[in-house]
């Protein structure tokens, strides 16, 4: 396929078009008309979590321009059945407070199920912008349709992937799979871009405190794309490392230092409560652990969506190339370091209780005659072993990517060994993987489809157990902004090649790519789904062309899901697809 016609799809962005010359807010066309009342609530709405008859909503309350509010009966919120908000089937009034830092959430309840709904929050008369939402539904459903998100780094470049989802009206909710904010400053990840486009991190440091944690989210809702796609869909979100900081586990993060960042306790909590106060997101019930957020939404008789929890709850620390590489020295070394260290048992990601859970849902999906179970996650999944680099780099290149990465030269001399290439993935937690997939066995493996999030790079991928069986199929999402590992200019500019030569080491990958940004447009029926990738071609300005880069027929056969075609793949990668 031409990349003309594959570009063909849709060349509009943020200005309204191609050759607009001058930035505006992307606006949806349910969306209120501009108004003073939008000054109050400059962070925009949003909606999440959606049940049969429940949704989410949130905003906050900007307390710089009227005096606060102060009692229960501050905000007021309405849920209507139309944009116009005739039929009104919701409404009351909400607290908010600096305790909450001036956010306000409501759990509105007593709504129809599979139903399209409108909502607006309103002070003194000055009202929010229009949100829309949608409840899930119940009984017979022919389909369902998410758009799948990941990795969203205000400075690496505009969110262009969220301005196109908010011009779509034919999602059921978006997914975003984490890395919801980054927690670095000038001086990190992400700092020379965002200073190079005008888009640096607020505040200016890396963010610790609460307070940090608020203004960063803060800063995340007021983009204009970021707003625009709140607005349109409602949002099931899971959080990955970032959104506490880099590679985080269950005791700490390679990103935290103790001794000048504190107590990595304290941090943790500061992170949780923000992404609480700023998400549209359930609070946990009493007594449960607000580092659980995995849970489970029904769409009717088609399918169950379970949202993994894989970073604060159960994980243990992440194994380092830096620390096992220099001692690999032989074959029995490596066949050791798999045997006691790789694969003990004790290394955990999910834990029993979460375990547990996704076993009865599993169950209950099963039960219901749902031909379709669907895991959201933040980590590959697939297995997926490092191709030898030693060949393909030397020393200046390495030298050079030890400035952005201090485990580039062990990595280096590791991926000589046919070890996993992502310890941070589910490759570094085996047995825990192992434990997943002999629970999916036992409750129902028909019809799995993982999306995952992390890497910055589409996949498309096989899943396989230690003993052989099929599991189903992982889709990997590219990310909102930030850049991929497989990257044409990685390596030297020879990223490409990396994807290339990834791919053909290992069977389970069917599909790898580390160019353009995007999300998955994932259209589920009961007979089959159809993944398409999503992409735009420029992040750099606020005008940009979204294109189908990719996409990915999936069948349910043989007791579990697999691929049934590929389009708009170059002939190379269509080979390697179709290798069996």
């Amino acid at each position: 396929m031409s990349p003309i016609s594959r570009r063909a799809a849709l060349t509009v962005g943020i200005l309204g078009g191609a050759a607009a010359c001058s930035p505006r807010p992307p606006r949806t066309s349910f969306e209120s008309v501009a108004s003073a009342g939008e000054e109050y609530f400059r962070h925009g709405v949003a909606s999440g979590d959606p049940g049969p008859d429940s949704v989410v909503i949130w905003t906050r309350f900007h307390n710089d321009l009227l005096p606060p509010p102060v009692d229960g009966r501050a905000i007021e919120w309405e849920v209507a059945e139309d944009a116009e908000f005739k039929a009104v089937a919701a409404s009351g009034f909400a607290r908010t407070s600096p305790s909450a830092d001036w956010t306000v959430k409501v759990l509105v309840e007593g709504l129809q199920p599979g139903r399209r709904y409108f909502y607006r929050f309103n002070r003194g008369g000055s009202y929010s912008a229009v949100g829309r939402t949608r409840t899930l539904p119940e009984g017979s459903v022919s389909e369902a349709r998410f758009a799948i998100v990941s990795c969203s780094n205000y400075p690496f470049g505009y969110f262009n992937v969220y301005d196109q989802i908010a011009r779509r009206d034919d999602f059921d909710a978006v997914l975003h799979l984490g890395d919801y904010i980054y927690e670095y400053g000038p001086d990190g990840y992400g700092g020379e871009v965002g200073a190079r486009l005008g888009r640096p991190h607020d505040p200016a440091h890396e963010i610790v405190t609460l307070e940090d944690y608020r203004r960063r989210h803060a800063q995340y809702k007021a983009d204009p794309a970021s707003r625009a796609m709140h607005a349109a869909h409602p949002v099931i979100a899971i959080w990955d490392d970032h959104e506490t900081t880099n590679n985080s586990w269950m005791g700490g993060a390679e990103n935290h230092t103790p001794e000048t960042e504190g107590d990595w306790a304290v941090r943790k909590r500061a992170a949780l409560q923000a992404y609480y106060e700023w998400m549209p997101i359930r609070e946990p019930e009493p007594g449960r652990l607000r580092e659980a957020i995995f849970r489970s939404f029904s769409y009717g008789d088609l399918l169950t969506l379970a949202a993994l929890e894989t970073r604060l709850m159960a994980r243990g620390e992440q194994l380092s190339f830096n620390d096992f590489g220099p001692s690999l020295r032989t074959p029995a070394d490596v066949e050791k370091f798999r045997r006691e260290v790789l694969w003990d048992k004790a290394r955990d990601m999910l834990g029993e209780e979460q375990l547990a859970f996704l076993a009865s849902v599993f169950r209950a999906s099963v039960a219901k005659g749902q031909p379709w179970r669907l895991l959201a996650n933040q980590i590959i999944m697939a297995e997926t072993i490092a191709p030898d680099l030693s060949p393909h780099v030397d020393e200046a290149e390495i030298q050079e990517l030890e400035k952005s990465w201090d485990q580039a030269r062990a990595f280096v001399e590791v991926s000589k060994l046919g070890l996993p290439t992502n310890l941070d993935a589910w490759d570094g937690y085996p047995a825990a993987r192992e434990r997943l997939y002999d629970m999916i066995k036992r409750e129902g493996r028909d019809g799995l489809i993982v999306v995952t999030g992390d890497t910055h790079t589409w996949w498309a991928n096989d899943l396989k157990a230690a003993d052989g069986t099929k599991m189903g199929v992982e889709l990997g999402v590219h990310s909102v902004t930030s850049p991929s590992p497989y990257r044409k200019s990685f390596l030297g500019g020879r990223g490409e090649r990396y994807a290339l030569l990834t791919n053909q080491q290992n069977r389970a990958v069917r599909y790898l790519n580390g160019e353009e940004h995007g999300y998955i447009d994932l259209l589920i029926r009961r007979d089959g789904a159809e993944a398409k990738f999503m992409a735009v071609d420029n992040i750099e300005t606020p005008v940009y062309s979204a294109f189908e880069k990719a996409a990915f027929a999936i069948k349910r056969g043989g007791g579990a899901a697999k691929f049934a075609g590929a389009r708009h793949i170059s002939l190379k990668e269509q080979w390697l697809f179709n290798r069996t």
